[in-house]
């Protein structure tokens, strides 16, 4: 993984007036180069559409839950088995254990949460303590309340980069916090 920034999207936090497809090439045109596609609640064929409108717009697409065509990886929930295919794929981690799990799987990299308290999954517990971001063998990206302000701190915290959601989905200038964040984790 070389990208330090990933997004996830999810089309219910994009203002009114604004789409996904919008946020997608606005976070491309600022530098952003990896995005992962959940929207697991669309039909394949119409996750496929936004998957192939992201890469038009030069965006390398990760898959997440379901493989789709022409995507880089897959990225799984903290529960989900290795996939059969030979693919690169990730998973969501809770904890330093579900890390280790990930990586003796055969994930390549897997997003570890809640980095601080996040609006989009509150349910998810209180922030993990610096210390759960480093050592992993597989590169770690910090999920879970992460904006421009402290991406920073999550890398300085042994992060090897960071997963937004919340933070550009929400914005009404998704390129001006794109690019926030991609200053703020630059190695």
């Amino acid at each position: 993984m070389t990208a330090r920034l990933l997004l996830l999207t999810d089309r219910t936090l994009v203002p009114p007036g604004r789409t996904l497809d919008d946020v997608l090439r606005e976070a491309a045109a600022a530098g952003l180069t990896r995005v992962v596609l959940r929207e697991t609640d669309l039909p394949d064929d119409e996750r496929q559409e936004i998957a192939d409108t992201a890469r038009s717009a030069a965006l390398e697409v990760i898959a997440a839950h379901r493989p789709l065509l022409r995507t880089v990886g897959l990225h799984l929930p903290a529960s989900a088995s290795r996939p059969g295919q030979a693919l690169r794929w990730g998973r969501s981690c809770h904890s330093r254990t579900d890390v280790a799990r990930a990586a003796s799987d055969g994930a390549w990299w897997a997003t570890l949460s809640p980095y601080t308290w996040t609006e989009s999954k509150p349910g998810y517990g209180p922030p993990l303590s610096d210390g759960a971001f480093t050592g992993h063998s597989v590169p770690i990206y910090a999920l879970g309340g992460v904006t421009p302000d402290n991406a920073e701190q999550a890398r300085k915290a042994g992060a090897y980069g960071v997963a937004v959601m919340g933070a550009v989905m929400r914005a009404d200038d998704p390129a001006a916090v794109v690019a926030d964040l991609l200053r703020a984790v630059a190695p």
